[in-house]
């Protein structure tokens, strides 16, 4: 039950923190997106190139109307956490080589490797949307920006709608609809990027993990 939550929680958070390219497939060809599409893409791609660490506070609404919330980490290339708060008990750590997802409750962790799971991406040393995300369609108003992915990936399959701030690019909020038609959305605020970092924040118990096989 765990590991089948976990991939799904996998692929939703991956999809979503940074925002940027997700999925592994093809782009559509270059002329399915107006030259001022393809701009939006450049500048979004510059912008979280820019980002190599991010902190802050999420919230996350599920297709069954429930909310849980938490606090996120990300340190690129290769680091991430996301700390959901009580009455969650889920801890999801990437430490630059594999991915834990921790029950606080219970003192159970799955491991995956990194390069397994769609994080690879989020947390590459560069990002490019118009090369490693199937972009269906971007819209662009005086306020937002809106860019739709279809992803398919082992965690997910689905589409992917991100929302952006039109100025400063920043990810407001992101919604993962899979192939039953479900919403899982989070939104995210109090942002800081390229703060300081604590290495702590990204340890994953190794030995716990083996002992835990072992029993």
């Amino acid at each position: 039950m765990m590991k089948r939550f976990a991939h799904r929680l996998i692929g939703t958070l991956a999809q979503s923190a940074a925002a940027a390219a997700l999925v592994v497939s093809t782009l559509l060809p270059a002329q399915a997106l107006s030259d001022q599409e393809q701009k939006t893409l450049k500048d979004l791609n510059s912008y979280f190139n820019s980002v190599k660490t991010m902190h802050g506070d999420f919230i996350q609404f599920g297709p069954d109307g429930s909310q849980s919330d938490g606090k996120f980490y990300m340190a690129r290339p290769g680091k991430v956490r996301f700390y959901y708060n009580k009455p969650s008990v889920l801890d999801i750590v990437a430490d630059g080589k594999m991915v834990s997802v921790r029950d606080r409750k219970l003192n159970t962790q799955d491991l995956w490797p990194l390069g397994q799971t769609p994080l690879r991406f989020l947390l590459s040393d560069e990002i490019d949307l118009r090369k490693d995300t199937n972009v269906t369609n971007v819209l662009v108003e005086d306020d937002l920006v809106t860019i739709t992915i279809l992803d398919k990936t082992k965690f997910n399959s689905g589409t992917l709608t991100l929302i952006f701030d039109s100025e400063d690019y920043a990810l407001k909020q992101w919604t993962v609809t899979d192939q039953q038609g479900y919403d899982t959305s989070v939104a995210v605020y109090n942002v800081v990027s390229n703060g300081p970092t604590n290495p702590e924040l990204f340890k994953i118990d190794y030995l716990a993990a083996a002992q835990q096989d072992k029993n």
